[in-house]
């Protein structure tokens, strides 16, 4: 029996072995990124799927800070979409098609950031609501147009209340939620959660981020 025991033991170990590491990410190829050696960046303005209205400027206004954490120049949102106003455009998804050489051009950046938006808002439930993003990035060199390096980052505003809830019976849960719910509607309750999005999309240092910039003490490094 014990010999049966054991046998069972060691597949199940080896299933649950197999289930993780089919589960892991593919460790992007940094060859290009490196070989680029990027100093600024350009950040477009984000192209949103969100019907949420503050979607776009709600995650423009936070990705620039992560970026120059990591060591990069950040060349200033305002002073960026001053410019393309000034030209006529004013559609994310006009700006985001613009020739990488033209942006390069009018710029003078070394890369090139593309947010998509894919998830921004609130949902409501009876009992809950909860305030998620979900943010995809690509960055691109402006100098050959090539792709250095791509990612996806979620959050939610529920992700550190899940014990706040404990010992509430069904009317302090309503009560909650009734609160939660009139808070949301008054203020953009995404827009916190847009940042935590972008600092685990945008930060260096962890496994396919992107790369430390030259301005990092780290840089070179990973």
């Amino acid at each position: 029996m014990l010999k049966y025991l054991t046998k069972a033991a060691f597949v199940a170990m080896l299933a649950a072995l197999v289930t993780g590491c089919a589960s892991q990410a593919p460790k992007l190829d940094y060859t290009a990124f490196k070989a680029s050696k990027p100093h600024s960046i350009l950040v477009l303005p984000p192209v949103s799927e969100s019907t949420d209205i503050n979607a776009g400027n709600g995650v423009l206004a936070q990705a620039t800070y992560p970026l120059a954490e990591a060591g990069y120049y950040v060349l200033p949102v305002a002073l960026v979409s001053e410019t393309f106003k000034q030209n006529g455009m004013t559609i994310a998804n006009d700006i985001q098609a613009v020739a990488p050489a033209k942006l390069r051009q009018i710029f003078g950046a070394d890369a090139a950031l593309y947010i998509n938006v894919t998830k921004y808002g609130v949902s409501y439930q009876v009992l809950d609501s909860e305030a998620q993003v979900t943010v995809q990035a690509k960055l691109v060199d402006l100098r050959s147009g090539a792709a250095l390096w791509e990612g996806k980052a979620s959050a939610s505003s529920n992700e550190q209340n899940n014990n706040n809830s404990n010992g509430l019976g069904l009317v302090g849960l309503l009560i909650q939620a009734a609160v939660k719910q009139v808070v949301n509607k008054a203020s953009d309750a995404a827009y916190p959660v847009a940042g935590l999005a972008n600092q685990r999309l945008l930060s260096a240092g962890g496994a396919n981020t992107i790369l430390y910039g030259p301005r990092s003490a780290k840089y070179g490094t990973d």
